[in-house]
């Protein structure tokens, strides 16, 4: 029986810069971060805490590489769950990220739409089930 999502994959084109991305910006930690062979390097990265890994796989192809950003069209790559929205929509923004809109007040709680550095969206929400 399937009990977990252990680790998703998300294509990047520079492995360095997505961790410092997502390490650096998001708040993430590195889990992983090893060289297996002279082209391969296994990176990856979880929120601190949770127990679902992203790979940061590099695009090393040119087929992979039109796909960085764009794995998923035009939805959502992955939704993050916060405790509180406001404050992490404030301190992101000054960070420089991009949203695309404002936070949205919706029936399962606020919500709001960010972009990593290579464009993928990525939902950020606080659910009615954790405290404002």
């Amino acid at each position: 029986m399937i009990t977990s999502v252990g680790i998703v994959s998300l294509l990047v084109k520079n492995q360095d810069e997505a961790l410092d991305f997502y390490v650096n910006t998001l708040g993430f930690e590195k889990r992983t971060d090893q060289q297996m062979g002279p082209n391969y390097r296994w990176v990856t990265i979880a929120p601190r805490g949770g127990s679902t890994e992203i790979s940061l796989a590099a695009a090393d192809t040119p087929d992979k590489a039109a796909l960085v950003g764009k794995q998923h069209k035009e939805y959502v790559v992955m939704v993050l769950f916060t405790d509180d929205c406001r404050r992490d929509y404030a301190e992101l923004s000054a960070k420089g990220v991009k949203f695309n809109g404002e936070i949205r007040d919706e029936p399962w709680g606020l919500e709001v739409v960010f972009e990593d550095l290579y464009g993928n969206q990525i939902d950020l929400v606080q659910s009615r089930a954790t405290p404002s």
